[in-house]
């Protein structure tokens, strides 16, 4: 989630600034700004084949990913909705951008999930609840009773934003100071390799610049920081984790999340724009060429290899690589609206909504969009008429859209999930990467306003990347405004695990 200052040193550019910040101070939750080269056509992109639900399901009673008005009214909501999916158990009252799982030398298997979208929205909630500020760490010996073990306050990771990550090789967990805008890159590394049930605290250094969002190269010794409205990009090598040394920086950029090929080579790039006299401008994914960085030549050199947009394009989160029967794709999520010109701060119902898609990138120079992965609530037709009233449907930072998804593997995965938002978690089945289709969902909208909270809960707010236990059939993720939840797959999808 990012909210954009696209000041080129104009006047024009200084009055839409102050317009922005207006509208985000009301709007609380931090509003995402970003434009986008929309090539929508008369036709498409289309929705994804609604889920067949089978027993012990409880299906949505409206449009695929909808949670109507009156099911607030007749108190229906408060059973949730469930298809192919059970809920193993629950944690806490809030939740953030990340879900992670890691097992540690010793065997122990722990989540980290970061406890809230931005300070100060949980403050309160979370210290009466007990539940604790900051980065929540849980043993999941039992998954079906989490037990949390500690809660990462160090700077960096008392506002992680989105970018907590775990290097698997390593054992280490990293998170840089971020907000819906940007902070100073307050960079804290965790020891979690020797007992991940309690995090040791290595180095905290301002090397990550700005922070935000982003990336990890697979072997652990690079880690990128997106600074999204700080327009900078950082690399900074973690040889020696106690040490963090910044190897590249570059200015004028708003990116978002990065991942990086295995080889730690090639990056794919979430990309919010560039500024420029007229704004914010052609959002999609870029994908670079970080092979210096990687082999840590001096000054690096990092080349665009290509850049591409899409239909309905909004704010591009994060392009999750794969390979899938020999060939690479990545699976990119926007998130949000496309707020260009501002027209979804008043007219949120006829603002792109991007949601998902996968794109071939087995030419790095020529990537193509080959499916999208969208629900029926995300068509344009959708977003007028009875989905008006729907609690915070219009809330610019939260209402109908995607926000991250997630693979179980990056090697043929026939599964994704994906945090919709209000419409919850949602599982597709990607075996065939030209015809993806729902396969389930779990969603546990907030049916009334939770007081406790500084900013008023209510509905899903389902922001996070999912984690997978594939030994449990599960995957995890949180709800900003309901907290951790464990949830097992049913109905045969778990079989889509393995």
């Amino acid at each position: 989630m990012v909210v954009l200052n696209p000041s080129a040193g104009r006047r024009s550019a200084v009055r839409r600034l102050l317009a922005v910040c207006a509208v985000a101070a009301l709007l609380l939750a931090g509003v995402v700004v970003a434009s986008t080269f929309n090539a929508q056509g008369a036709t498409g992109p289309f929705p994804v084949p609604v889920a067949r639900c089978g027993p012990g399901s409880l299906p949505e009673t409206s449009t695929q990913g909808r949670v109507p008005a009156a099911d607030y009214t007749s108190g229906r909501v408060k059973q949730g909705y469930r298809c192919n999916t059970v809920q193993v158990s629950h944690q806490g009252s809030s939740g953030g951008f990340k879900t992670l799982r890691y097992t540690d030398s010793a065997g122990h298997t722990c989540a980290f999930y970061d406890s809230t979208l931005t300070l100060p929205r949980d403050v309160v909630s979370n210290t009466l609840s007990g539940d604790g500020l900051g980065v929540v760490v849980l043993d999941m010996t039992d998954p079906s009773k989490p037990r949390r073990t500690a809660n990462l306050t160090s700077v960096g990771m008392l506002s992680p934003h989105e970018s907590l990550l775990v290097n698997p090789r390593r054992g280490l967990l990293v998170g840089v100071m971020g907000t819906a805008a940007t902070a100073p890159g307050i960079l804290d590394v965790y020891d979690v390799k020797t007992d991940c049930r309690k995090p040791k605290l290595l180095s905290s250094s301002l090397s990550g610049i700005f922070g935000h969002e982003s990336g990890f190269s697979p072997d652990g010794n690079t880690y990128y920081v997106a600074g999204a409205a700080g327009f900078s990009l950082t690399a900074v090598d973690l040889v020696d984790p106690r040490k963090p040394k910044i190897l590249f920086t570059q200015s004028g950029v708003v990116y978002h999340g990065l991942r990086l090929s295995n080889d730690g080579r090639t990056m794919y790039v979430a990309n919010i724009g560039e500024p420029g006299p007229g704004g914010i401008t052609g959002a999609g994914l870029r994908i670079l060429d970080v092979s210096q960085i990687q082999d840590r030549k001096p000054k690096p050199k990092v080349p665009v290899l290509s850049s591409i947009t899409w239909r309905e394009a909004s704010i591009p989160q994060v392009a999750e690589p794969f390979v899938s029967d020999g060939h690479k794709y990545v699976l990119e999520v926007d998130e949000f609206v496309d707020l260009f010109s501002f027209k979804g701060l008043v007219d949120v119902f006829h603002s792109p909504v991007g949601a998902a898609r996968i794109i071939n990138v087995d030419d790095p120079r020529h990537p193509r969009v080959v499916s999208d992965i969208r629900l029926k609530v995300h068509q344009p037709d959708q977003r007028t008429g009875p989905q008006l009233q729907d609690p915070v449907a219009a809330f610019p930072a939260q209402g109908y859209a995607g926000h991250y998804c997630g693979l179980p593997t990056r090697n043929n995965p026939k599964i994704a999930g994906c945090s919709m938002i209000m419409s919850g978690l949602r599982l597709f089945d990607i075996r065939d990467v030209y015809h993806p289709k729902e396969v389930g969902y779990f969603n546990k909208p907030v049916p009334a306003i939770n007081k406790l909270a500084l900013i008023p809960a209510i509905g899903a707010y389902a922001m996070s990347q999912p984690a997978w236990d594939l030994k449990n059939n599960s995957v995890w993720y949180t709800d900003a405004n309901s907290g951790f939840y464990v949830v097992r797959l049913t109905n045969g999808v778990e079989k889509l695990l393995h």
